[in-house]
Order: C-alpha cells, then structure tokens, then sequence
C-alpha cells in the first residue's frame, strides 16, 4: 500500500472477522518460504490465528499485491501473478476439515491457474453439507467467463458490490433493470439461497429465495476501506449460520464493514461491544434512492 505492506487478504480478513465474533474461522493458503511468508505467519499468529493450513512453498514467492487509491479513497488492485498461493495442493487434511465445515468461503482469484483451480474443486466436492459462499472479488486479469460460470454453479450464497454486479448482468446479458431483479434472477438462474449486492457508503441490498432487505449505510470517516466487504460476508454469515432473519443478518454486515472502513488496516481488531456501541449510537444513514422502498425502517 502507499504507506507500507500490511497483512491481508479477502480469505485472511473474512477468517479473521469471523472468530472475532467467536467462531473458527481457517485461512487456506500457501506461502513462499521467504522473508515476507515468515512476517505473514508470525502476524497471523499474534492475530490468533490457526495456520494449520497454511502451506510452504520452496519455488514461487509469497502473494502481494500492490495497491493505490483514488481522490474518493477507492482502491484499485494489482494481483502479481506466479506466486505461491497459485499452488494450493489438495491434502487429506484440507478434504477432511472442509468436509466438516459448515460454511466454504472462496472467490474467483484463487482459479487463476489450474492447480489451484483443481485444488478449489475437490474442497468444494468434499464440502457437501457446507455452505458454498462465493465472494466473487473480480480482479483485473485473475477470471474468466469460465471461473465465474463455475464458482455460480457451486455457490449458495452470492456477495459482490455494485461494480461486480454491473459486470455479471453485462457478461450474462440480463434483462434486469435494478438491483432487486439482477438479484432475482441470479438465485433463479443459478439456484443460489441468496444475493448480497454492497454498495458501499449507500449500504446494501440482500434477497433470498423468500425475502429481500436493504440496509442503508452509515455516516462514517472513510480510513481504510481494504477489508471493509470481508467484514460484511463475516458478519452476514456468522448470524445466517444461527438462523437469523435476513433483514438482522444485512443490519450486522452492514455495521462492521463501516466499522472496519473507518479503521486503518483490514485487521484493526473490533469487539462484540465495540460493534454493539456502534450500532446502538444515532448515526446518521445514507441511502441508495432507488432503494429506499426495502429498506428495513
């Protein structure tokens, strides 16, 4: 980043997020045995993380990728290709723990190449009872047509922002004239339980196969927003799990991806009270106009 390298990651911080709300979450990922893979894993230690799956690479460096910001503070991504989490390999241990997962977070970065493609592919066939939530996070130059027609087909539960989302209409030719129909017919189309479409300050729009919610977004000092997304899959998934309403799922997401964003860092560490005073403070919320007519209250 302009100011330095910092530790992330949408698997990384979504892992993060959800054992700061008190359940265990695994980052699967490989690193290059070089000096940055050391700092990553000592950083990840001292986060209370479990790096039980992490792996070790001898040939290919570990992950960067270079990041700028915009006048707005948008960030615009540059993945460096050929490094080690580009070799995931399927183990006995990663099959057996997927397999007992309840929910298997993953997006299109990872099937950039076919190794990790294929690793990609036989957690997700050894996940049966899990939750598939793909967070599609698509990435300049790192997906095809065909990594997206494949990750739809394995997904329950669909999170992007409003850009993706533009971009998947385009690539599907959708008929949709707003958020509300694409949403539709994404779950229709590809047999999806939900669509979550974030639109950041503007909050966001979830559906399910029964119901639809928008939450709107906070009035926050925008920091950092690098993580700010993986929050929101981490707490919408944390109260989903529980059987919680659709409208009380986005509200919780919607909360901690303006926490996170009014930080500085993707893993600034954020309590169950700090999210609590939060959300119980008068804030001021911002609407998306064309939304206004689903909004919670």
């Amino acid at each position: 980043m302009p100011t330095g390298a910092a530790l992330g990651g949408a698997p990384f911080n979504f892992a993060f997020r959800v054992n700061s709300l008190g359940d265990r979450g695994l980052i699967v990922s490989r690193l290059g045995r070089d000096e940055l893979g050391q700092k990553a894993v000592r950083q990840a230690v001292a986060l209370g993380m479990d790096t039980s799956y992490i792996q070790w690479d001898d040939d290919h460096p570990t992950g960067t990728v270079e990041i700028s910001f915009d006048e707005k503070n948008n960030p615009d991504y540059y993945i460096v290709p050929g490094v080690a989490y580009d070799h995931i390999e399927t183990t006995q241990a990663l099959l057996e723990i997927t397999a007992a997962s309840d929910c298997l977070c993953f997006g299109t970065l990872i099937q950039r190449t076919p190794r990790a493609r294929q690793t990609l592919e036989n957690l997700l066939s050894a996940s049966r009872h899990s939750l598939k939530l793909l967070d599609i996070n698509l990435r300049k130059e790192c997906y095809t047509r065909e990594t997206v027609i494949l990750s739809l087909e394995e997904a329950d539960i669909l999170k992007l922002n409003e850009e993706e989302a533009r971009e998947l209409a385009q690539m599907f030719e959708s008929s949709a004239s707003d958020i509300p129909a694409f949403s539709r017919q994404m779950i229709e189309r590809w047999k999806l339980s939900h669509c979550l479409v974030t639109f950041g300050e503007r909050g966001a729009f979830a559906a399910s196969q029964q119901d639809q919610a928008y939450v709107p977004g906070y009035k926050v000092e925008v920091v950092d927003p690098c993580g700010s997304g993986d929050a929101f899959t981490a707490g919408f998934i944390h109260l989903l799990l529980r059987g919680r309403p659709l409208a009380e799922c986005s509200e919780l997401a919607n909360a901690m991806g303006a926490i996170v964003a009014s930080q500085k860092g993707a893993t600034a560490p954020i309590s169950p009270d700090d999210i609590k005073q939060f959300m119980e403070a008068a804030r001021r919320r911002i609407f998306e106009p064309s939304l206004k007519q689903f909004a919670i209250f």
